[in-house]
């Protein structure tokens, strides 16, 4: 199933949050063609690991090696070079974009409209073009020039105060939260821009912004009622509001939730501590959350006499939503995830060997219309200039060995 197979889109992205719309869009069917600097490429082509005719390794040792991240990042994504700073490459870049549904650039604000290719620039050409920029602060507003990475955005939001223990440091999430999401809010608004167009006939500017996204986030949650209340704003891997949490058993950690009376009642039943019942400090939910540590001293010298596999199984079987904390090697090996097609094998373009172990995430929701198509790993810089220059225009081999002549590809 494609069906965004109609689509085209101009991809002007470094890094992760533009390479990961793109690689988003090329998902559903889309042709992404990424546009690359000659003799340079996305910067993160540089970074290793590498995978090549060797297998892995933590330094490129052929010309064929590829970052694992980049063929992570660009999946299904065609590469094209083109240096955009040359008049004749802006001029093509404009001919390429009279033929393309979508633009996604996220480079330093300001940089495609510097360079003669901003919205106004190629709406001019292509009236119905929807054009995306991410950045990390947006395209307007106070902080729009200040250069940022993920880690400027967690902190600049404020999910890094809301994220740690009560009395430690703010702490940075795992994972690149603002680089991730804010590509699926961006792809999300491309399908409803490209609906309106189908509507009106009118393409649109699409600014996305990473610590919106972040801000937006956060306070789908009640986050001013917990400044109200005076709440730490840190709750590490406890509940503001209960006695959900972290409770250590004899191999490993679990993490339950309860709340409300039934589900406390059945947690101690299943504990055999028919006395926390029966004790009047914890009659209530406004009882319980007062004296919530002691509580949980409670809970964690009962459960702590389990190892994972009985302690799970006990609480299941009461009804209490349990799961133990797995390591990230688990993860890879389970077999629900392979089941699902969450965790695939990757592949380079062009090939039908998995790379040596190469894992890339699949696409989380599934279709009962069709799977999505399979997606082969990134391509090396400018793999796909013959095909696309000779195609959309017209351009032929000697052209072509011409303007790679004279630094334009």
């Amino acid at each position: 199933m494609k069906p965004l197979d109609d689509i085209r889109v101009l991809s002007v992205t470094v890094f992760l949050a533009g390479p990961f719309l793109g690689m988003t869009l090329a998902r559903f069917g889309a042709e992404v063609i990424k546009i690359e600097m000659p003799g340079i490429g996305d910067p993160i082509r540089n970074i290793g690991p590498f995978t090549g005719p060797k297998g892995m390794s933590a330094d490129r040792e052929t010309e064929e090696d590829l970052s694992i991240r980049f063929l992570k990042r660009s999946e299904g994504v065609k590469s094209v070079t083109l240096n955009l700073k040359d008049p004749e490459g802006k001029r093509m870049f404009l001919e390429l974009a009279k033929k393309a549904d979508v633009v996604i650039e996220n480079l330093s604000p300001g940089s495609m409209t510097r360079l003669g290719l901003g919205y106004p620039d190629v709406a001019e050409v292509n009236p119905g073009i929807v054009y995306c920029s991410i950045a990390g602060y947006g395209q307007s507003g106070p902080y729009k020039d200040l250069p940022a990475h993920d880690h400027q955005i967690q902190a600049m939001s404020g999910i890094m105060d809301m994220n740690g223990t009560p009395d430690g440091p703010p702490t940075r999430i795992g994972v690149f939260v603002g680089d991730l999401v804010t590509p699926l809010y961006a792809a999300y608004s491309i399908l409803g821009a490209l609906r309106h167009k189908e509507k009106t006939g009118k393409g649109q500017y699409l600014d996305a912004s990473m610590i919106d996204t972040l801000a937006t986030l956060m306070f789908m949650e009640p986050m001013e009622q917990v400044l109200h209340d005076g709440l730490p704003v840190r709750a590490g891997n406890d509940s503001r509001n209960g006695i959900t949490g972290l409770y250590r058993l004899k191999d490993g950690d679990v993490i339950i939730t309860v709340g409300g009376l039934a589900r406390w009642q059945r947690l101690c039943k299943a504990l055999g501590a028919g006395e926390l019942l029966e004790n009047p400090r914890y009659a209530t939910v406004q009882d319980r959350e007062t004296h919530v540590e002691e509580l949980r001293r409670e809970i964690q010298d009962r459960l702590g006499r389990f190892d994972c596999e009985d302690g799970i199984a006990l609480l299941q079987s009461a009804g209490i939503p349990i799961a133990r904390v797995r390591t990230l090697p688990e993860i890879m090996e389970d077999d629900h995830f392979r089941d699902r097609g969450t965790l695939k094998p990757m592949y380079r373009q062009g090939s039908e060997e998995p790379v040596e172990r190469g894992i890339v995430a699949g696409f989380p929701v599934t279709f009962s219309g069709g799977a999505l198509p399979r997606l082969e790993g990134g391509a090396m810089l400018g793999h796909h200039n013959e095909d696309v220059y000779g195609r959309l225009l017209h351009l032929d081999p000697t052209e072509l060995a011409d303007l790679k002549k004279r630094g334009i590809l």
